[in-house]
């Protein structure tokens, strides 16, 4: 199917399915007239961005024909075959979780010679993650990125990166950023079904491509943009949380008997939203996706002109009630079919009502309790090929392309004979990432003359509403079925309900394929409740082979043949590197960082030599600030003995916990715990250090050693402060992925810190923004340690991330002066301390991570768009100064001494300071965006450092 032929269908608009968000909100979609045909509008819970931009033929959210989805894809990729010429034989395609998976995967079809990988968050036993980013404005951030073979990302073609909008761009420009840094190269190819930035944001993408110095272009369906008037976020949360407050149940229309009562938004029992319809459906036509010419696409079928793409219902009119199968037809029929077997659904089968929510619609229970227990649901094996990969979460090659074409048809005829010879309306379901395989099954169906849909569910909130103008009618809710990393939580499919569905193919993974997804409240059961046959199809979870690491791992490091702490005071799981030259110019390593040439943790920075000025600034800070410090190590460390046998699930006389500090801004503190823990209840508490490398993660290495040693649910992990918490997130996926990968659980990624003013952990000293001398200085006040090192030439697969010891410096060492000025003044705030932690243990301590926000905030108002240049905090305001190139600093209006070193270091580096009002943080620095040795400051002077 060419591309033109895709966008004949889109331009019959009857009832726009964004209307609805559109009146209320003011929202404004302009550009290609194509857009109302491709896009709805809806509302979610979201405090990043509230609208969600509803495709019509990604397969999501909305079932569609297979060959439309799996066509508008192949298309983009056709197009993209074209503009790279002969260089498409080099291209790799990468495309996004959750919702661009299929999309991406049928672009690598249309380029034809393209292997695959997408984005996941799902950490996979035994692999090892070659990078991963984050999504701003998603519900679910953390993407990992997990290829068989990692040379699939080294290449020097083409990089083809795939998702289902290209919005304000910074989720692309981020991967591209970070992965560059890595394996640079020259091209790189952004894909979309819809473009739909700002004119700002397009200018961004072409400066960004001189700044990394490669070419980057951009291929899609249609292009337009989003105008959201002044406080549409609020407004939309607001609007979100008045329809779950306010709806009311009423009957569900077109469900089998006996289904759970459907209210018009929030859920009751499973589904929200009765309507018999999907959106915008209107008899024999469905605004936005009016009639498709007839086209071609590679195995799939002919759609005839003029074709409803989503089920024909009219608006209004309630689509026709299916008949309940007979439990005896069903059990014949499933007899009748070789591979089939029949399960019959627990029989508290789902709907039934929970607490709190509303009860069934009239007619009692009794009577339809026994026909849902009379449901069946069918499990088909496919036969899927042995060594063929479920999808691209680890890769997918055009060899791998050539096996499930062979394999088809056998398994279309499976599905085929699961649904007896009447199947009637029949929807593929998918699974959240795993898109492309019942898509291509949805496609094999459509061949043989099923009247079919496809779409898939998702782990995206999204507002339901009972409106032809709304992109999202109906919503089925579940619980999560394959153990996600991120913990338990919801998960729902959309615009199923109520279509008037006689069949359903449900398509999962063999890891999803849980108790919880076969339970009373389970996907199966729900989609029982609304449609009369239901098939399990299974795909094996394709889990690559995993290297095991080299055993045994190095013993612990420890002064004074490395660091000037005492030796009992702190083992470093880190390799010795001080023999080798890392050290590079701040200016270069800015520049190296921000171009996507180096990351930040390849090199050192030169250390900071302080003026006498500087000195006397940091000893008359930690003279005032020595109490301070005290009580916020005496608070922190009472709260986690008091809180530790409750962390680990077991009370009694257990030991005590294994500090963990992250070097190397958490060691001091660390030996500050542990020196307290002595002196005030006799404990001798182990405490390491290990390395943490934003987008690395942590050391697992460390991880592995500390497992084999200590029981995992006894380490405590320790850090300084916090900033924006971007390391609190990195260290919970880190040690998600590693105890998914290694089998090992227990870890607790909770950080214990002296100061929290970014409200990311519940484990604290003080939530005060305030000056801890430690910050002040580098490694003269860190027992003469670097910060951490990881480089692959550099860092072996049995070594631990590295790091250099000082020795040279220790003239200069305050290390020993620092931890002694703070312990001395233990005795006199243990009064304060007892007081203090009792208070916060019982205080609501949740994370708001309102610092994250003010972060986001920040990096959009002054044109930053990269919270990773946006330093909050004191502590992280004088790094920036010590090893950045600062571009300005922001300072709270009255802050005070607090800020006098930052003030010296600001005006030593010709940096200026902006007082303001409204900041959460004393301070924040902001790193100069896109610097060059050319760039200049706000000023418009040249950045030097004096």
């Amino acid at each position: 199917m060419t591309g033109s032929e895709i966008r004949r269908g889109f331009d019959n608009v009857v009832v726009w399915s964004g209307t609805w968000v559109a009146r209320r909100l003011g929202v404004e979609l302009q550009g290609d007239e194509r857009l109302p045909g491709l896009l709805g509008l809806a509302l979610r819970r979201n405090p990043k961005r509230a609208h969600l931009l509803v495709s019509n033929v990604l397969g999501k959210h909305v079932p569609q024909w297979p060959s439309r989805v799996y066509g508008a894809g192949f298309a983009l990729g056709e197009e993209v075959r074209e503009l790279l010429g002969p260089d498409a034989a080099g291209a790799v395609v990468l495309g996004y979780a959750e919702t661009a998976t299929g999309l991406g995967h049928a672009v690598a079809d249309g380029i034809g010679v393209a292997p695959y990988l997408h984005s996941t968050r799902r950490p996979v036993a035994g692999v090892a993650r070659a990078g991963g980013f984050e999504e701003s404005h998603s519900h679910a951030t953390s993407h990992l990125l997990l290829p068989e073979d990692p040379a699939l990302l080294a290449g020097e073609g083409a990089l083809v990166l795939v998702d289902d909008e290209f919005s304000t761009g910074n989720t692309v420009l981020n991967t591209i950023r970070s992965l560059h840094a890595r394996f640079p190269r020259s091209r790189y190819v952004i894909v979309a079904l819809v473009d739909m930035r700002s004119p700002a944001d397009r200018d961004r993408l072409t400066a960004f491509a001189a700044e990394i110095g490669a070419e980057v272009s951009l291929v899609a369906s249609a292009a337009g943009t989003v105008l959201l008037p002044e406080g549409v976020l609020e407004r939309g949360m607001a609007l979100v949380a008045e329809h779950e407050r306010g709806a009311e149940p009423e009957a569900a229309a077109g469900a089998v008997p006996g289904a759970p009562a459907v209210v018009a938004g929030p859920v009751a029992d499973g589904v929200a939203g009765p309507g018999p319809d999907v959106p915008g459906a209107v008899a024999g036509q469905v605004p936005g996706a009016a009639a498709v010419a007839a086209g071609h696409v590679p195995g799939a079928a002919e759609v005839p002109a003029g074709h409803e793409s989503l089920p024909d219902a009219a608006a209004g009119v309630a689509a026709r009630e299916p008949d309940v199968p007979d439990a005896d037809a069903s059990d014949a029929a499933a007899g009748a079919v070789p591979g089939v077997v029949a399960r019959s659904l627990p029989d508290a089968v789902a709907g039934l009502p929970r607490g709190g929510e509303p009860s069934l619609g009239a007619g009692g229970r009794g009577g339809r309790e026994a026909e849902r227990a009379a449901a069946r649901v069918r499990a088909v094996d496919l036969a899927w090929p042995p060594g063929l990969p479920d999808g691209g979460r680890h890769g997918f090659t055009p060899a791998h392309r050539g096996a499930l074409d062979a394999a088809l048809p056998g398994m279309a005829a499976a599905l085929a004979g699961a649904l007896g010879d009447t199947p009637g309306r029949t929807l593929v379901l998918g699974f959240e990432e795993l898109m492309y395989a019942p898509l291509r099954l949805g496609l094999a169906l459509e061949d043989a003359g099923v009247d079919v849909r496809f779409s898939t569910t998702t782990r995206s909130p999204v507002l339901a509403v009972d409106d032809p103008g709304y992109a999202i009618r109906t919503r089925l809710v579940f619980p999560a079925h394959d153990a996600p990393a991120d913990g338990p939580g919801e998960r729902y499919a959309y615009n199923v309900a109520g279509a008037g569905f006689d069949s359903v193919v449900a398509v999962v993974d063999s890891t999803a394929d849980t108790p919880e997804l076969h339970a009373p409240d389970g996907l199966l059961a729900r989609l029982a409740a609304h449609v009369p046959r239901v098939v399990l199809a299974v795909v094996p979870s394709y889990v690559p082979e995993g290297a095991p690491m080299p055993q045994p791992l190095p013993e612990p490091l420890r002064g004074p043949d490395f660091s000037s702490y005492a030796p009992d005071e702190v083992g470093w799981l880190l390799k010795d590197l001080s023999g080798v030259e890392l050290e590079a110019p701040t200016e270069e390593r800015e520049e190296a960082i921000q171009s996507g040439g180096a990351h930040y943790a390849e090199s050192l920075p030169v250390e900071y030599q302080p003026s006498p000025q500087y000195q006397e600034l940091f000893h008359a800070a930690l003279d005032a600030s020595a109490d301070r410090i005290a009580r916020a190590v005496g608070t922190v460390t009472e709260t986690v003995l008091a809180e530790l046998p409750q962390r680990r699930g077991r009370g009694g006389a257990a030991p005590g916990p294994v500090l963990v500090s992250l070097a190397r801004a958490g060691t001091p503190v660390g030996v500050l715990m542990r020196r307290w823990a002595r002196l005030r209840h006799g404990l001798d508490l182990p405490h390491y250090a290990v390395s943490i490398v934003r987008g690395r993660g942590i050391d697992p290495n460390a991880l592995r050693w500390l497992a084999a040693h200590h029981d995992p649910a006894d380490v405590v992990f320790v850090d300084g402060w916090t900033g924006k918490g971007a390391i609190t997130r990195e260290l919970a996926a880190a040690v998600a992925e590693f105890e998914a990968a290694e089998g090992v659980t227990g870890f607790d990624p909770e950080i214990a810190v002296l100061a929290d003013p970014g409200s990311c952990v519940r484990t604290y000293g003080t939530r005060d923004d305030f000056l801890i001398p430690s910050a002040c200085l580098n490694s003269t006040v860190s027992g003469l340690i670097s910060r951490t090192v990881l480089r692959a030439d550099l860092i072996g697969p049995g070594d631990f991330h590295g790091a250099k010891f000082y020795r040279e410096l220790a003239g200069a060492d305050v290390s020993g002066a620092f931890l002694d000025a703070v312990t001395a003044r233990f005795d006199d705030v243990a009064a304060d301390v007892d007081a203090e932690a009792k208070l916060l243990q019982a205080a609501d301590r949740s994370p708001t991570w309102e610092g994250w926000a003010a972060v986001e905030r920040i990096s959009e108002e002054y044109g930053i768009h990269d919270v990773n240049l946006v330093k909050p905090g004191v502590g992280e305001t004088t790094r920036v100064l010590l090893r950045r190139v600062p571009w300005k600093i922001l300072a709270h209006r009255g802050a005070g001494a607090d800020l006098d070193h930052v003030r010296l270091l600001a005006e030593q580096r010709g940096v200026p300071v902006e007082w303001v009002d409204d900041l959460p943080y004393s301070c924040v620095g902001l790193i100069h965006p896109q610097y060059t040795r050319g760039a200049t400051g706000a000023d418009g002077k040249a950045v030097a450092t004096r």
